[in-house]
């Protein structure tokens, strides 16, 4: 799509049937594959379960990457090969590095099973530094509580990670990484951070990012290096995701990230062969794909 002399790329997510419900993915595009170490952009709902309904993410692995899952509403449980059992709830954060390897499920409680909920978010995973990719596997959990908070010029912003609008998330990111989420009200506008390589999602309203306008559910990724004001006329919900430069380039299969194709054959063939660590308590698991849709 156009260019500005602020805006790079605009990307309109592509739908992705994860059965019990849909999500829209802009991150892997074939046009950009990462902003930052941000590889992979999810996001969930907005969508209603029914009692009796839920989500129902089978246990199944993940190496060379940590993922972050961020709530706006709802709850989901997660549960992994650490022994974590942790529900995730709004405003509240679940980092779970893989490294070497981890294997985890999302579902929910039988509770939430039997109510039914609403469900709005983003799944997000970030690639790891290459000295990392090999770590081993950890799981943190941030309450809410824990997370900045600060209103400024009619937008109520919280740094989800790293440091922006003179506040610094407690989030230990392997790499310089930014994840912010800010509510602008109606005519409100306020300066970007400044990150290596920036992008802004629009959850919901409209925004005009250095006077372009960007649509609802669409993610701007900006010029390197980039200063931007974004200003919402109508009110608008937005996250500004990325970080520095990774380097070296990212092969991404399936749950599987990693510099090296050899190692993702040898993930795959460890899936296949049960060499990975269960989640203690669940005998379900999603079986390695034949083939992975773009």
């Amino acid at each position: 799509m156009e260019n500005n002399d602020v805006i790079e790329l605009l990307i309109e997510p592509a739908a992705r049937d994860l059965g019990e419900f849909t999500v829209r993915r802009a991150l892997p595009d074939k046009r950009r594959q990462r902003v930052g170490p941000f590889i992979f952009f999810d996001h969930m709902g907005p969508a209603e379960f029914s009692p009796g309904q839920g989500v129902n993410v089978r246990a199944h692995p993940h190496i060379g990457l940590a993922t972050i899952t961020y709530l706006f509403d709802g709850e989901i449980l997660h549960r992994d090969s650490l022994g974590f059992v942790q529900p995730i709830r709004p405003g509240e954060i679940n980092w779970m590095t893989a490294g070497k390897g981890i294997v985890h499920s999302e579902k929910v409680t039988p509770e939430i099973l039997a109510s039914g909920q609403k469900l709005h978010g983003l799944q997000t995973w970030v690639a790891l530094p290459l000295e990392h990719e090999e770590t081993d596997p950890r799981f943190e959990h941030y309450e809410s509580g824990a997370i900045p908070k600060v209103s400024l010029d009619g937008a109520d912003i919280t740094v989800v990670i790293g440091t922006a609008y003179g506040h610094t998330s407690p989030v230990q990111a392997a790499s310089e990484t930014l994840y912010v989420e800010v509510k602008l009200n109606e005519g409100a506008r306020i300066e970007l951070p400044v990150a290596e390589e920036l992008a802004v999602y629009v959850v919901e309203g409209n925004v005009e990012i250095g006077g372009q306008p960007v649509a609802d559910g669409v993610l701007a990724v900006l010029k390197d290096g980039a200063t931007a004001t974004v200003s919402a006329p109508g009110g608008a919900h937005i996250m500004i995701a990325g970080g520095d430069t990774l380097e070296g380039e990212r092969i991404v299969w399936w749950n599987f990230v990693s510099s090296s194709r050899e190692r993702l054959e040898q993930a795959k063939r460890d899936w296949n062969d049960g060499n990975f660590d269960e989640v203690p308590g669940e005998t379900e698991f999603i079986p390695l794909p034949e083939k992975v849709v773009a």
